[in-house]
């Protein structure tokens, strides 16, 4: 047999080789899109998926579910189950002894856009820091997202590790396939810190 037809033969195999194993992954990918499905199906509004400091993070499928406001024993108004804001406030009330003056309002109004960096945000009690600001995020402190097109009312986080170049944050109600931790890089430019996402308007801190 001559050398261009092995060659032919070669690349032939080749092909076939590669096409199999695209084939593989593709499958795998769709195998693992299906179990993360059904993990997702069997998941119950309410169900604990998660926890920070000893305190719950709450399954709630859709982000537009209510199933009822949450009231601590003394009457505090924690929020609607179970949404975003519901877990920063029962997080800041069980873990940090920290009850705010305004009980209402969506995720975005945590943020107060007046204030200068490092102001204390009185309708929360807190102090508040813009996204850059010269004081880098801090364990507990709470994340306020900005609103968008597709969700007028903002969103709310805890911090749930820093380090040099990244935080990581505890989250309620990011979606039915949200996950409740996510990782974002933070940078130090002229020493201000910034979090490296543009919807983050900034941060709170108990003082």
């Amino acid at each position: 047999m001559k050398l261009k037809h092995w060659l032919y033969i070669a690349i032939g195999l080749l092909f076939i080789g590669l096409i199999g194993f695209w084939h593989v992954a593709d499958t795998s990918s769709i195998l693992k899109k299906v179990v993360e499905f059904k993990a997702l199906s069997n998941k119950e509004i309410g169900q604990e998926i998660d926890s920070f400091n000893g305190v719950a993070v709450y399954y709630n499928d859709k982000v537009s579910t209510v199933v009822g406001r949450n009231l601590a024993n003394d009457g505090y108004n924690l929020g609607l189950k179970y949404q975003c804001v519901e877990f920063v406030k029962r997080y800041y009330y069980e873990h940090l002894n920290h009850k705010m003056p305004e009980t209402y309002g969506h995720a975005k109004d945590f943020f107060d856009t007046r204030l200068a960096d490092g102001q204390k945000n009185s309708s929360r009690n807190l102090i508040q820091y813009k996204n850059p600001s010269k004081s880098k995020p801090e364990v507990n402190d709470l994340l306020v997202f900005d609103k968008t097109i597709f969700n007028p009312y903002g969103h709310v986080a805890i911090v749930s590790k820093v380090s040099d170049n990244e935080i990581e944050l505890i989250q309620q109600n990011p979606g039915p396939r949200g996950k409740s931790r996510e990782t974002i890089r933070i940078t130090n430019k002229d020493g201000n810190w910034k979090i490296n996402r543009g919807l983050i308007l900034g941060w709170l801190r108990k003082e």
